[in-house]
């Protein structure tokens, strides 16, 4: 009997049988009043799943991957009169500016090596050159590197200029800390198939109520729209588009789940256990990280491939074993590999994950 598969990917996750099993919950029609009722309690759920902003935040669901929903959230929110200001270290950053740049919203960049750190130097220097910049987009967690982007220091110069922050929570929403009011947070993007260990195919965005009964922006896009799934998921229940029914089931329980067990800090904790029991598996088989390891996240690490030592190679060795790694982008795809702690991870798998890395590693140390 082959092993167990096991995600070690940035998403989808190894679901849990509970969630598995909420696939199958029935053949639903989604103008049904049930399956309203369901997307209401969804997004209740979420509104809860950070400390703080249940009073101030609503929350939309749209079927699509996080992506959608970050572009959705820049195509709604960012200002059409005004400019917002990108500040990117990774894929997910400069991705967002082409967002921008495609729905024909000024917006200006502070660039960065993917390794780099933010430089929050660089961004007050923009803030005080272009008084026309009212928002702030920037990555939470860059899977790019595993990056943890310093959230605290760029969302208190939020506050401070008064800046409104859409951040892209799409790998941190549900595991990291997140502090909406001290960062000045108007909007965030996340998605059910990371932290929340739900099934890939929906996606949301949390806005405040202000953003929400603000003068609309020009969206560029009718699919995008937020205030379209605002006004009818608020109002009674349904989407303007159709949205995955059982894989809304599979959220439900998943958000449920993750309630269960403690909620954000918890979760982080599990994955924070993981991540250090690999690391150090790692370290004793030579392998070093790509960043320090007090910049990665909880979710996700990055590794420098050892000398001899290719990615295909050892993704197919790992594969055999019942476990699936990630790739580096761009340039640093012959240089890395990437290991999630997300999903369905228990003590056994990890026992065979780290003497099969033991074994694999050894082998060509």
């Amino acid at each position: 009997m082959p092993p167990r598969q096991i995600l070690l990917n940035p998403g989808p996750v190894t679901l849990t049988d509970r969630v598995r099993a909420a696939l199958t919950g029935g053949d639903w029609c989604h103008r049904e009043a049930e399956f309203a009722t369901l997307l209401q309690d969804i997004n209740r759920r979420l509104v809860h799943v950070h400390p703080g902003m249940a009073d101030a935040f609503r929350a939309v669901t749209l079927a699509g991957s996080g992506t959608g929903a970050v572009e959705a959230m820049l195509a709604t929110f960012a200002p059409d009169a005004r400019s917002t200001l990108v500040v990117a270290n990774g894929v997910y950053g400069e991705r967002m500016a082409r967002m921008l740049e495609a729905h024909g919203k000024p917006f200006r960049v502070v660039g960065h090596a993917w390794t780099d750190a933010i430089d929050v130097a660089a961004v007050v220097r923009q803030l005080d050159d272009d008084p026309a910049i009212t928002h702030l987009a920037v990555v939470h967690h860059e899977t790019t590197t595993g990056r943890l982007n310093d959230l605290a220091t760029l969302g208190s110069l939020c506050r401070e200029r008064q800046v409104t922050l859409l951040l892209d929570a799409v790998s941190s929403f549900g595991a990291e800390r997140i502090d909406a009011d001290a960062w000045n947070v108007g909007a965030l993007a996340g998605t059910a198939n990371k932290c929340l260990h739900g099934v890939a195919g929906l996606s949301f965005v949390l806005a405040r109520d202000t953003l929400w009964s603000a003068p609309a922006c020009r969206s560029g896009s009718v699919y995008l729209d937020l205030r379209a799934y605002y006004g009818s998921q608020h109002r009674d229940g349904f989407s303007p588009f159709t949205l995955p029914v059982q894989v809304a089931f599979a959220l439900r329980e998943a958000l449920a789940e993750h309630a269960g067990e403690g909620g954000s800090a918890a979760r982080r904790q599990s994955y924070l256990g993981r991540a250090a029991r690999i690391a150090a598996t790692l370290r004793a088989a030579g392998v070093t990280t790509l960043l320090p390891e007090d910049e990665y996240s909880a979710v996700l690490w990055s590794w420098q491939l050892p000398a001899g030592q290719t990615y295909a190679r050892l993704h197919a060795a790992l594969k055999v074993e019942g476990f699936v790694i990630y790739a580096g982008q761009g340039a640093l795809g012959a240089q890395i590999f990437r290991i999630a702690h997300m999903g369905d991870i228990r003590p056994d798998d990890m026992d065979r994950l780290c003497a099969a890395l033991t074994r694999i590693l050894g082998a060509t140390a």
